[in-house]
């Protein structure tokens, strides 16, 4: 303490002022750690939504993201590397106004790229040196923000009010993620079908932009997915942060896309009988799964890869089966990762998550796939009925 009396009154300043200036970049960060910093001021829901529909566009969007993927068990892809996609990651996020952006996931094992454009989608995944492209369906331009045909508050509050006969909607919460102020909405099913548990969505207060999207199973207080903005800015973003191509020699999967730039309407095959006359294999096609009666069966696909699509039951508790025929000396491909699983007899392979399980097995010339909101044992369960 001495010390600091003989100290020179302009260094003493200093030193306060130095000290000062480490105190509030600790709470700063502190804040920022704990989703502190400033909050907007409390509104109903409806208002807080139509607030956002109604701001203004920022002309770009940079932020620093943090993506959480706890649905895949240690383990549940033998061999397999720790994707970014699989294992989550941080990363950045750049997005223009003119439907460009891109989002980068960094991870030991390799970064993953995802790149949009107003007509494609593209993500390279470094791990495997894979591109997977995919057409983003045509959408008429919108006018959220601004437009004279926004909804007006009274039809947001009726959209709120059919949503709150199967969900249980949480009120807007004034909250701060990634340095700006935001609302915070969390959405529960009613229903005790299915192992979803939430979904809770936050936006910015200003430009109405989503910040944060995290998806819960039931009975657990952490995400299993979780998107979420760190940092946020909003300014122009340049083209050339955006405009990032994958490798040349990286493997390149087109994904097909329902409903994607010309695509051709064709009347759909639906039923039973319809659908067995259309495939070349024989149909198992049980009244029920479990409790669960059938609610649709149609054709999918196209050429070597139609098959058939039948759905037991409704809403997030509905199982699907998709049914189609083996190719000749076709292994089961990427499902031979997973782990082996008896269904009826024959060896299947199964995916467990918190959110759901898919189970895949070959019986009689015809490939099997079943995927629900279910339990293992009850896919398996289901599976074994189908046959």
């Amino acid at each position: 303490m001495r010390v600091l009396r003989t100290l020179p009154t302009t260094r003493l300043l200093a030193l306060i002022a130095a000290a000062a200036t480490v105190l509030v970049a600790g709470a700063a960060i502190a804040l920022a750690a704990t989703g502190g910093g400033p909050k907007p001021p409390a509104k109903p829901l409806a208002q807080a939504v139509h607030s956002a529909l109604a701001a203004p566009q920022p002309a770009g969007i940079t932020a620093r993201i943090r993506f959480t993927n706890n649905l895949l068990p240690t383990g549940a892809l033998t061999g397999q590397t720790g994707s970014a996609l699989l294992s989550g990651a941080s990363g950045r996020l750049w997005a223009r106004i003119d439907g460009r952006g891109r989002l980068e996931l960094q991870s030991d094992a390799g970064d993953v790229q995802i790149v949009w454009t107003p007509s494609l989608v593209t993500v390279y995944d470094a791990s495997s040196n894979t591109v997977y492209r995919f057409a983003r369906p045509t959408v008429k331009p919108n006018a959220l923000h601004g437009s004279t045909t926004m909804p007006s508050l009274s039809q947001i509050t009726s959209v709120l009010t059919q949503l709150g006969k199967y969900w249980t909607v949480s009120s807007a919460t004034p909250t701060n993620v990634g340095g700006q102020p935001a609302y915070d909405v969390r959405v529960t099913p009613k229903t005790s079908a299915g192992l979803l548990g939430a979904v809770e969505l936050a936006w910015d207060a200003t430009h109405g932009v989503p910040l944060k999207l995290a998806v819960y199973a039931r009975g657990s207080s952490a995400p299993v997915l979780e998107l979420e903005a760190t940092q946020v800015s909003f300014g122009a973003v340049p083209m050339g942060d955006v405009a990032v191509t994958p490798p040349a020699g990286a493997h390149v999967v087109d994904v097909p896309t329902a409903g994607g730039n010309g695509a051709q309407k064709t009347t759909p095959v639906t039923g039973v009988g319809a659908v067995q006359a259309a495939v070349p294999f024989r149909l198992a096609a049980p009244a029920k799964l479990g409790a669960m009666p059938r609610s649709d069966v149609r054709l999918v696909g196209a050429g070597d890869s139609k098959g058939a699509l039948l759905v037991y039951g409704e809403g997030l508790g509905a199982v699907a089966v998709f049914e189609h025929a083996t190719k000749a000396g076709a292994s089961n491909g990427p499902w031979t990762a997973l782990p082996t699983v008896a269904i009826a007899g024959a060896t299947g392979h199964e995916l467990s998550t918190p959110l759901g399980t898919v189970v895949t097995w070959q019986r009689g010339g015809v490939t099997y796939v079943l995927a629900g909101s279910v339990t293992a044992a009850v896919a398996q369960a289901d599976a074994a009925a189908v046959g």
